[in-house]
Protein backbone atom coordinates (compact mmCIF):
# COMPACT_ATOMS: atom_id res chain seq x y z
CA UNK A 1 0.00 0.00 0.00
CA UNK A 2 2.83 2.41 0.87
CA UNK A 3 4.55 1.77 -2.47
CA UNK A 4 1.31 2.40 -4.34
CA UNK A 5 0.77 5.68 -2.49
CA UNK A 6 4.31 6.84 -3.23
CA UNK A 7 4.01 5.93 -6.89
CA UNK A 8 0.79 7.98 -7.08
CA UNK A 9 2.51 10.83 -5.29
CA UNK A 10 5.33 10.78 -7.85
CA UNK A 11 2.84 12.24 -10.38
CA UNK A 12 1.07 14.63 -8.00
CA UNK A 13 1.90 18.32 -8.25
CA UNK A 14 0.44 18.91 -4.78
CA UNK A 15 2.61 16.22 -3.23
CA UNK A 16 5.61 17.63 -5.04
CA UNK A 17 5.07 21.09 -3.57
CA UNK A 18 4.72 19.60 -0.08
CA UNK A 19 7.92 17.55 -0.35
CA UNK A 20 9.92 20.43 -1.82
CA UNK A 21 8.91 22.67 1.10
CA UNK A 22 10.71 20.48 3.65
CA UNK A 23 14.04 22.22 4.36
CA UNK A 24 15.76 18.85 4.74
CA UNK A 25 14.57 17.48 1.39
CA UNK A 26 17.67 18.61 -0.49
CA UNK A 27 19.90 16.74 1.96
CA UNK A 28 17.96 13.53 1.44
CA UNK A 29 17.64 13.93 -2.32
CA UNK A 30 21.42 14.35 -2.54
CA UNK A 31 21.76 10.71 -1.52
CA UNK A 32 20.04 9.60 -4.74
CA UNK A 33 20.61 12.51 -7.17
CA UNK A 34 24.06 13.79 -8.20
CA UNK A 35 23.16 17.47 -8.10
CA UNK A 36 21.26 19.70 -10.51
CA UNK A 37 24.02 20.78 -12.91
CA UNK A 38 26.28 19.17 -15.51
CA UNK A 39 29.48 19.99 -13.55
CA UNK A 40 28.02 18.19 -10.52
CA UNK A 41 27.14 15.15 -12.65
CA UNK A 42 30.61 15.08 -14.22
CA UNK A 43 32.18 15.36 -10.75
CA UNK A 44 30.11 12.37 -9.57
CA UNK A 45 31.20 10.42 -12.66
CA UNK A 46 34.84 11.26 -11.98
CA UNK A 47 34.52 10.12 -8.37
CA UNK A 48 32.99 6.81 -9.41
CA UNK A 49 35.58 6.35 -12.15
CA UNK A 50 38.29 6.77 -9.53
CA UNK A 51 36.75 3.85 -7.65
CA UNK A 52 36.68 1.62 -10.72
CA UNK A 53 32.98 2.13 -11.37
CA UNK A 54 31.49 3.05 -14.74
CA UNK A 55 28.42 5.24 -15.11
CA UNK A 56 25.19 5.66 -17.01
CA UNK A 57 23.93 9.23 -16.59
CA UNK A 58 20.32 10.38 -16.74
CA UNK A 59 19.32 13.99 -17.36
CA UNK A 60 16.21 13.98 -15.20
CA UNK A 61 12.94 14.85 -16.88
CA UNK A 62 9.86 12.93 -18.01
CA UNK A 63 6.34 13.46 -19.33
CA UNK A 64 7.47 16.50 -21.32
CA UNK A 65 4.40 18.27 -22.69
CA UNK A 66 5.83 20.64 -25.32
CA UNK A 67 8.44 20.65 -28.06
CA UNK A 68 10.59 23.26 -26.33
CA UNK A 69 10.84 21.06 -23.25
CA UNK A 70 11.88 18.03 -25.33
CA UNK A 71 14.50 20.10 -27.15
CA UNK A 72 15.85 21.35 -23.83
CA UNK A 73 16.34 17.77 -22.59
CA UNK A 74 18.08 16.85 -25.85
CA UNK A 75 20.35 19.87 -25.52
CA UNK A 76 21.10 18.85 -21.93
CA UNK A 77 22.37 15.49 -23.13
CA UNK A 78 24.46 17.06 -25.89
CA UNK A 79 26.07 19.43 -23.38
CA UNK A 80 26.64 16.56 -20.93
CA UNK A 81 28.37 14.45 -23.59
CA UNK A 82 30.66 17.36 -24.50
CA UNK A 83 31.65 17.87 -20.85
CA UNK A 84 32.25 14.14 -20.32
CA UNK A 85 34.54 14.19 -23.35
CA UNK A 86 36.37 17.27 -22.07
CA UNK A 87 36.89 15.51 -18.71
CA UNK A 88 38.19 12.37 -20.46
CA UNK A 89 35.27 10.37 -19.04
CA UNK A 90 33.15 9.67 -22.13
CA UNK A 91 34.80 6.46 -23.32
CA UNK A 92 33.22 3.56 -21.46
CA UNK A 93 30.42 5.73 -20.08
CA UNK A 94 26.73 5.54 -21.02
CA UNK A 95 23.78 7.91 -20.99
CA UNK A 96 20.21 6.83 -20.22
CA UNK A 97 17.39 8.38 -22.23
CA UNK A 98 13.72 8.53 -21.31
CA UNK A 99 11.82 8.89 -24.56
CA UNK A 100 8.98 10.68 -22.77
CA UNK A 101 11.50 13.40 -21.92
CA UNK A 102 12.44 13.66 -25.61
CA UNK A 103 8.84 14.16 -26.74
CA UNK A 104 7.40 10.65 -27.11
CA UNK A 105 4.05 11.68 -25.62
CA UNK A 106 3.57 14.91 -27.55
CA UNK A 107 0.11 14.95 -29.17
CA UNK A 108 1.42 15.55 -32.68
CA UNK A 109 4.20 13.27 -34.04
CA UNK A 110 5.47 12.46 -30.54
CA UNK A 111 7.28 9.18 -31.39
CA UNK A 112 8.86 10.72 -34.48
CA UNK A 113 10.10 13.73 -32.49
CA UNK A 114 11.50 11.50 -29.75
CA UNK A 115 13.22 9.31 -32.35
CA UNK A 116 14.84 12.34 -34.01
CA UNK A 117 16.10 13.67 -30.68
CA UNK A 118 17.38 10.22 -29.68
CA UNK A 119 19.21 9.92 -33.02
CA UNK A 120 20.91 13.25 -32.35
CA UNK A 121 22.00 12.14 -28.88
CA UNK A 122 23.23 8.78 -30.23
CA UNK A 123 25.28 10.54 -32.91
CA UNK A 124 26.92 12.79 -30.34
CA UNK A 125 27.53 9.86 -28.00
CA UNK A 126 29.16 7.77 -30.72
CA UNK A 127 31.42 10.68 -31.65
CA UNK A 128 32.92 10.77 -28.13
CA UNK A 129 32.96 7.01 -27.46
CA UNK A 130 29.94 6.90 -25.18
CA UNK A 131 26.96 4.54 -25.46
CA UNK A 132 23.21 5.13 -25.05
CA UNK A 133 20.52 3.11 -23.28
CA UNK A 134 16.81 3.81 -23.65
CA UNK A 135 15.03 3.70 -20.30
CA UNK A 136 11.72 1.85 -20.18
CA UNK A 137 8.71 3.59 -18.67
CA UNK A 138 5.20 2.27 -17.95
CA UNK A 139 3.75 -0.70 -19.85
CA UNK A 140 1.87 1.49 -22.36
CA UNK A 141 5.18 2.70 -23.84
CA UNK A 142 6.94 -0.66 -24.30
CA UNK A 143 6.01 -1.31 -27.94
CA UNK A 144 6.90 2.22 -29.03
CA UNK A 145 10.19 2.17 -27.12
CA UNK A 146 11.27 -1.19 -28.55
CA UNK A 147 10.42 -0.02 -32.07
CA UNK A 148 12.47 3.15 -31.63
CA UNK A 149 15.34 1.15 -30.14
CA UNK A 150 15.31 -1.19 -33.14
CA UNK A 151 15.48 1.81 -35.49
CA UNK A 152 18.33 3.41 -33.54
CA UNK A 153 20.36 0.18 -33.51
CA UNK A 154 20.32 0.14 -37.31
CA UNK A 155 22.62 3.19 -37.21
CA UNK A 156 24.05 2.85 -33.70
CA UNK A 157 24.37 -0.88 -32.88
CA UNK A 158 25.55 -0.23 -29.32
CA UNK A 159 22.22 1.35 -28.32
CA UNK A 160 20.72 -0.57 -25.41
CA UNK A 161 17.28 -0.91 -23.90
CA UNK A 162 15.64 -1.73 -20.58
CA UNK A 163 13.25 -4.59 -19.85
CA UNK A 164 11.16 -4.87 -16.67
CA UNK A 165 10.65 -8.31 -15.14
CA UNK A 166 7.44 -7.30 -13.40
CA UNK A 167 5.76 -7.11 -16.83
CA UNK A 168 4.24 -10.39 -17.95
CA UNK A 169 5.43 -9.87 -21.52
CA UNK A 170 9.13 -9.55 -20.74
CA UNK A 171 10.10 -13.21 -21.21
CA UNK A 172 8.66 -12.99 -24.73
CA UNK A 173 10.51 -9.73 -25.38
CA UNK A 174 13.80 -11.35 -24.34
CA UNK A 175 13.10 -14.28 -26.66
CA UNK A 176 12.37 -11.88 -29.54
CA UNK A 177 15.63 -9.98 -28.94
CA UNK A 178 17.79 -13.00 -28.07
CA UNK A 179 19.66 -13.04 -31.37
CA UNK A 180 19.99 -9.28 -31.78
CA UNK A 181 23.14 -8.73 -29.74
CA UNK A 182 21.50 -5.72 -28.10
CA UNK A 183 22.53 -4.46 -24.70
CA UNK A 184 19.63 -5.14 -22.34
CA UNK A 185 19.36 -3.71 -18.84
CA UNK A 186 17.15 -5.96 -16.73
CA UNK A 187 15.25 -4.30 -13.88
CA UNK A 188 12.36 -5.44 -11.73
CA UNK A 189 10.29 -2.34 -12.56
CA UNK A 190 9.45 0.77 -10.55
CA UNK A 191 6.08 1.73 -12.06
CA UNK A 192 2.74 0.73 -10.57
CA UNK A 193 1.13 -1.45 -13.24
CA UNK A 194 -2.28 -3.15 -13.59
CA UNK A 195 -2.55 -6.87 -12.82
CA UNK A 196 -3.35 -7.67 -16.43
CA UNK A 197 0.05 -6.33 -17.48
CA UNK A 198 2.28 -7.07 -14.50
CA UNK A 199 2.91 -9.42 -11.61
CA UNK A 200 1.65 -7.95 -8.34
CA UNK A 201 3.37 -10.13 -5.74
CA UNK A 202 7.05 -9.62 -4.91
CA UNK A 203 7.68 -13.36 -4.96
CA UNK A 204 6.38 -13.57 -8.52
CA UNK A 205 8.49 -10.61 -9.65
CA UNK A 206 11.58 -12.15 -8.04
CA UNK A 207 10.91 -15.48 -9.76
CA UNK A 208 10.45 -13.75 -13.11
CA UNK A 209 13.63 -11.72 -12.60
CA UNK A 210 15.73 -14.81 -11.91
CA UNK A 211 14.25 -16.56 -14.95
CA UNK A 212 14.91 -13.51 -17.12
CA UNK A 213 18.54 -13.41 -15.94
CA UNK A 214 18.95 -17.01 -17.11
CA UNK A 215 17.40 -16.22 -20.49
CA UNK A 216 19.58 -13.14 -21.01
CA UNK A 217 22.76 -15.01 -20.11
CA UNK A 218 21.82 -17.73 -22.62
CA UNK A 219 21.13 -15.18 -25.37
CA UNK A 220 23.42 -13.32 -27.78
CA UNK A 221 22.59 -10.06 -25.99
CA UNK A 222 24.82 -8.12 -23.61
CA UNK A 223 23.19 -8.50 -20.15
CA UNK A 224 23.14 -5.51 -17.81
CA UNK A 225 21.78 -6.87 -14.54
CA UNK A 226 20.39 -4.02 -12.44
CA UNK A 227 19.84 -5.19 -8.87
CA UNK A 228 20.75 -4.43 -5.27
CA UNK A 229 19.75 -7.92 -4.09
CA UNK A 230 22.83 -9.99 -3.13
CA UNK A 231 20.95 -13.20 -3.99
CA UNK A 232 20.23 -11.94 -7.49
CA UNK A 233 23.85 -10.84 -7.87
CA UNK A 234 24.94 -14.36 -6.95
CA UNK A 235 22.34 -15.85 -9.30
CA UNK A 236 23.59 -13.68 -12.17
CA UNK A 237 27.22 -14.63 -11.50
CA UNK A 238 26.32 -18.32 -11.49
CA UNK A 239 24.28 -18.03 -14.69
CA UNK A 240 27.14 -16.17 -16.39
CA UNK A 241 29.53 -19.00 -15.52
CA UNK A 242 27.09 -21.63 -16.77
CA UNK A 243 26.91 -19.89 -20.14
CA UNK A 244 30.63 -19.23 -20.41
CA UNK A 245 30.49 -15.46 -19.96
CA UNK A 246 33.62 -13.75 -18.73
CA UNK A 247 33.79 -10.52 -16.73
CA UNK A 248 33.69 -8.41 -19.92
CA UNK A 249 30.59 -10.18 -21.27
CA UNK A 250 28.03 -8.76 -18.84
CA UNK A 251 27.74 -6.16 -16.11
CA UNK A 252 26.04 -5.30 -12.85
CA UNK A 253 24.22 -2.00 -12.48
CA UNK A 254 23.07 -0.22 -9.32
CA UNK A 255 21.61 3.16 -8.45
CA UNK A 256 23.59 6.15 -7.29
CA UNK A 257 23.62 6.20 -3.50
CA UNK A 258 22.13 2.72 -3.04
CA UNK A 259 24.12 -0.25 -1.67
CA UNK A 260 27.52 1.33 -2.16
CA UNK A 261 28.92 -1.61 -0.17
CA UNK A 262 27.77 -4.02 -2.88
CA UNK A 263 29.17 -1.72 -5.56
CA UNK A 264 32.61 -1.76 -3.91
CA UNK A 265 32.46 -5.53 -3.44
CA UNK A 266 31.64 -6.07 -7.11
CA UNK A 267 34.70 -4.04 -8.14
CA UNK A 268 36.89 -5.95 -5.68
CA UNK A 269 35.66 -9.23 -7.15
CA UNK A 270 36.57 -8.12 -10.66
CA UNK A 271 33.04 -7.59 -11.95
CA UNK A 272 32.12 -4.79 -14.33
CA UNK A 273 30.08 -2.41 -12.17
CA UNK A 274 28.06 0.52 -13.54
CA UNK A 275 26.11 3.06 -11.49
CA UNK A 276 23.00 4.90 -12.71
CA UNK A 277 23.68 8.58 -12.01
CA UNK A 278 20.67 10.92 -12.29
CA UNK A 279 20.99 14.69 -12.13
CA UNK A 280 18.90 17.78 -12.81
CA UNK A 281 16.32 19.99 -11.18
CA UNK A 282 13.39 17.77 -12.24
CA UNK A 283 14.25 15.21 -9.55
CA UNK A 284 10.89 14.76 -7.83
CA UNK A 285 9.37 11.83 -9.79
CA UNK A 286 12.63 9.88 -9.71
CA UNK A 287 13.06 10.50 -5.98
CA UNK A 288 9.55 9.34 -5.09
CA UNK A 289 9.95 6.10 -7.08
CA UNK A 290 13.17 5.35 -5.21
CA UNK A 291 11.23 5.72 -1.95
CA UNK A 292 8.51 3.44 -3.29
CA UNK A 293 10.98 0.70 -4.23
CA UNK A 294 12.49 0.12 -0.79
CA UNK A 295 11.01 0.67 2.69
CA UNK A 296 14.52 1.40 3.93
CA UNK A 297 14.58 4.50 1.73
CA UNK A 298 11.34 5.74 3.33
CA UNK A 299 12.84 5.16 6.78
CA UNK A 300 15.93 7.13 5.77
CA UNK A 301 13.74 10.05 4.62
CA UNK A 302 11.66 9.84 7.79
CA UNK A 303 14.70 9.96 10.07
CA UNK A 304 15.99 13.01 8.22
CA UNK A 305 12.64 14.77 8.63
CA UNK A 306 12.63 14.05 12.37
CA UNK A 307 16.06 15.67 12.69
CA UNK A 308 15.45 18.64 10.45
Amino acid sequence: MLSSALNRASRSSGARRAVERFPVTRKVVDRFVAGETIPQAVAAAADLDGRGVRVTIDVLGEDVTDLAGAQAIRDGYLALLFELHEADLAIGSDVSLKLSALGQSLPVSGPEIATLHAHQVCAAAEAVGCTVTLDMEDHTTVDSTLLIDNELRADYPATGNVLQSNLRRTSDDIAALAGSGAGLRLVKGAHKEPAAAAYQRKVDVDEAYASDIDALMASCCYPMIATHDPQMVAHASSAAQVHGRGSADWELQMLYGVRTDLQARAVQEGRLMRVYVPFGDDWYGYFMRRLAERPANVAFFGRALLHR
